[in-house]
């Protein structure tokens, strides 16, 4: 640890676990550590991170979770002697798009928290509904659908928002509450994103919704930056704005000091401040992306990121993209692709067809050529996001439909299917003329696995490269802490801020064969065919 200077508190609260890291003001990882949902919290009954609602595609979580993992954490911070003192700055990320409804009474509760007793014993009653649904929440499709229509059409929700409507994006779940639960929707002061229902937390106080994270919810103007008054009315009625509590606010900015819970209750510094904390992609990009770099983010769910400068005019937007608020650089976005069956679905081939061992699982991968002698499977155990609403599996042989594809090809298959659909996406949404890529930074539970670094960097024809640090958007919370308290004294952008000390913080992993590069760049009008025929065959189950 070092002996001086400030640190900086990054948290990360993703599906299945928190995690938490201090950074020094070298960009040094001082500790790390995290409580994981299922095996350290089981009173909750969450699998995965989530529970099953009632209705078909609920996937929710108890708000209890997150609170009582921020006290456990916390606690053992205390118990090892950590000295909190020293942290200068908060902030963090969240899982994207999941919704967390305080009740009138949240504000002076948060503000008048007894030091002598935990978040968990105290913020029942801030709840005017104890659960909140996830990112993997299917059920407001009907929502979603009215959403669209109401502005004329999909393409049009994009061009106001970044994306079209999707069932677990804010401003569906929220008009589920206000017309399925009208009592509930009455009680509700205020509503956060799990993001901001964290800065909540240390702030003792509502926070308002960070920029980034707020174009996840099909209720910002994404030219603007501001909320869209039609949305707000289709999406909550007229109360809504005034439970978002404000405008969305630039990631950067201090919210304010901490609350005075945290300084009786841990010796935090009352000097303290708490930035806005962002969505977990945003914050991959704050810690993990340079000019010309992608993210291939391998969690829970799989995400594809570029970061866009500023440009004068914001990219195209697509309905089968998203593109945010850049949390960092205002003016600039970031274009985004997120596929719902990701880490999960990877383990369930493995499973099935692999022994449950990852060691067979990529010994199958390497014993089977480049475009897996023609076969393709496509796996959805969870509604997709990417294609919208697919489920099942399916399979091809050279294009066409077969029932089932040999046990050793399950492997690659999972794999190949996963990544094409990122090329196909990428070369449709990509500007003709903007810079070539020129990097990939692999990042998530699977990055560490060496057969799918190669075969990410010959499908994406980029040289991968893997973090030395895990905790991206752990560290990339500190990050945004640092940069808030570097404002006030500088003018200049982030990257300048972290010019001057950043480290490299890169392995190159793989880089791409040129013959499976052509065979993929060959293979792709075969794999949009497949797609379009799993696309057609679940439109006339759903008929």
């Amino acid at each position: 640890m070092s002996s001086t200077g400030p640190w900086y508190l990054g948290l990360d609260l993703s599906t299945q676990q928190l995690k938490i890291s201090i950074a020094d003001d070298n960009e040094d990882l001082v500790l790390e550590h995290a409580v994981h949902f299922d095996r350290d919290l089981p009173q909750y009954g969450t699998k995965n991170g989530a529970v099953r609602g009632p209705e078909p595609g609920e996937m929710l979580c108890p708000v209890a979770v997150w609170i009582e993992a921020v006290d456990f954490l916390m606690d053992g911070l205390k118990k090892e002697g950590v000295d909190l003192h020293r942290i200068a700055g908060v902030s963090g990320a969240a899982q994207q798009h999941g919704s967390v409804y305080w009740t009138q009474e949240a504000e002076q509760l948060l503000e008048s928290l007894d030091p002598g007793k935990t978040l968990t014993e105290q913020l029942g009653k801030a709840l005017s509904q104890p659960t909140a649904p996830t990112w993997q929440d299917s059920s407001t499709t009907k929502e979603c659908r009215q959403l669209e229509e109401y502005v004329g059409g999909a393409q049009k929700l994009a061009d106001i928002t970044g994306s079209r409507a999707y069932e677990r994006f804010t401003a569906s779940q929220i008009e589920k509450v206000w017309k399925k639960k009208p009592e509930v929707y009455a009680k509700t002061g205020y509503i956060s994103l799990v993001s901001s229902f964290l800065a909540s937390l240390f702030l003792c106080s509502i926070a308002p919704i960070e920029v980034s994270d707020a174009s996840g919810m099909n209720l910002m103007d994404i030219e603007t930056n501001k909320w869209d008054e039609k949305l707000l009315e289709a999406s909550g009625g007229k109360e809504l704005r005034a439970k978002l509590k404000g405008e969305p606010v630039p990631g950067g900015t201090v919210l304010g000091k901490v609350g005075k819970w945290w300084v009786d209750r841990y010796g935090l510094n009352p000097d303290c401040i708490v930035a806005p904390f962002t969505g977990d992609n945003p914050s991959s990009i704050v810690s993990l992306s340079s000019p010309g770099d992608a993210i291939l983010s391998l969690g829970t769910s799989t995400t594809f990121l570029v970061s866009v400068p500023p440009l004068g005019t914001l990219p195209a937007r697509t309905t089968t993209s998203h593109l945010l608020a850049h949390p960092t650089a205002p003016g600039g976005s970031i274009i985004m692709l997120c596929y719902k069956n990701g880490a999960l679905t990877r383990e369930q081939v493995r499973d099935r067809h692999a022994h449950g061992s990852w060691s067979t699982f990529n010994a199958q991968v390497l014993e089977t050529p480049t475009g897996n002698n023609g076969y393709s499977g496509f796996y959805f155990p969870l509604p997709e996001i990417i294609p919208d609403g697919v489920q099942g599996d399916f399979f091809y042989k050279d294009g066409n439909p077969i029932e089932s594809i040999p046990e050793n090809a399950h492997s690659r298959a999972v794999l190949e299917s996963q990544l094409l659909s990122i090329l196909a996406r990428l070369k449709d949404i990509m500007p003709k003329d903007s810079a070539p890529l020129s990097r990939l930074v692999v990042t998530g539970g699977s990055s560490a696995n060496p057969v799918i670094q190669q075969i990410s960097a010959d499908i994406l024809n980029l040289p991968a490269y893997i973090a030395n640090t895990s905790a991206s958007a752990t560290v990339g919370g500190g990050f945004l802490a640092k940069f808030a308290l570097w404002k006030q004294s500088h003018t200049g952008t982030f990257e300048q801020m972290r010019l001057q000390d950043v480290h490299d913080q890169f392995t190159k992993a793989a880089e791409p064969d040129p013959v499976a590069v052509k065979t993929y760049h060959e293979l792709l009008p075969t794999y949009r065919s497949c797609e379009a025929q799993v696309v057609k065959a679940c439109a006339a189950k759903r008929v």
